[in-house]
């Protein structure tokens, strides 16, 4: 009704070119309005973009999982330890720091990059990567615990 309202065919525009625009911002309209009254937030919505990778809410949300807690054996804590150690300095620092295994508490990825001096988003990427490398280590044809 806005764009009916508010075209002018002096403008050398077609009114299907200006409703459209004139509904897309009402919907953007309704959005911000949304998410000023605190609606409901998904975990990997982007709330700031730094290149290459979105910062979610997710990556700045203290992650209370705790790895040890839901490893069902010494055994299998003796193993995750041993992956652990086995991988890259860099990678297993930041394993470390993040789910909170130095008897510290667990830290964001923020958290993270400013105590290593680096950015968030390679916190990000080595982080993926050192659990790609634990889950890949862990899943070895053969292994007590991949038998399971």
């Amino acid at each position: 009704m806005k764009a009916v309202d508010t075209f002018d065919s002096a403008r050398r525009a077609r009114f299907s070119t200006y409703a459209s625009r004139c509904i897309e911002n009402e919907i953007r309209m309704q959005f911000r309005r949304n998410r000023k009254t605190g609606g409901t937030v998904s975990l990997q919505e982007a709330l700031e973009s730094d290149g290459d990778s979105a910062l979610t809410l997710a990556d700045v949300l203290q992650d209370s999982f705790c790895m040890e807690d839901t490893c069902e054996t010494q055994d299998d804590i003796r193993r995750m330890r041993q992956l652990l150690d086995g991988l890259p300095a860099r990678e297993r620092q930041i394993i470390l720091l993040r789910y909170g295994l130095s008897g510290q508490p667990p830290l964001t990825q923020l958290e993270t990059a400013k105590l290593l001096d680096i950015s968030r988003s390679y916190v990000s990427r080595l982080e993926t990567h050192a659990l790609e490398l634990l889950r890949q280590r862990w899943d070895v044809p053969g292994t007590k615990t991949a038998q399971r």
